[in-house]
């Protein structure tokens, strides 16, 4: 599993509905996180990187260095489906995508991930997996973190 994270400022995203963008949700500040799905995936990677972002210290205290996390600056979280985390560029010019995970699978994975950052007391609003969406993004700092379950495992 693979967490893009993005620590941000107001942020949205919209949904593609008959040629154009309709606003569906958005936050004001914390993390917006771009979540890709594997088909190896299991409970315990989700669980290793919710653990890892409600506790991540990147948001800054009172001498302006990283150091509180989402909680502490009263964050909330906009989720989003990404399966392109999982491209594969090695072969030609156009990426492949069959590392990505099984829709219905990625979709089971997304909802529980979401489940889970709430039953950690955060505010999570979310996109529609496998809808166009536009997402809109205010990066602060910029800080921006891949995590990969896989690597934090090995630890």
């Amino acid at each position: 599993m693979r967490a893009l994270l993005q620590r941000a400022g107001k942020s949205s995203v919209s949904i593609k509905k008959d040629g154009e963008y309709e606003f569906k949700d958005g936050i004001e500040k914390g993390f917006v996180i771009l979540l890709g799905v594997c088909d190896e995936d299991t409970d315990e990677d989700m669980n290793k990187l919710v653990d890892k972002i409600v506790k991540l210290r990147v948001f800054e205290d009172e001498n302006g260095k990283m150091n509180v996390d989402i909680n502490a600056v009263n964050g909330e979280i906009l989720l989003i489906s990404q399966f392109t985390l999982y491209a594969d560029c090695t072969h030609g010019n156009r990426p492949g995508f069959t590392k990505a995970g099984n829709p219905n699978y990625a979709n089971e994975m997304y909802e529980k991930f979401g489940q889970k950052l709430r039953e950690n007391n955060m505010t999570v609003k979310t996109g529609i997996f496998g809808a166009d969406m536009r997402v809109d993004i205010q990066n602060v700092g910029p800080v921006t973190i891949m995590l990969d379950s896989k690597e934090l495992l090995k630890k």
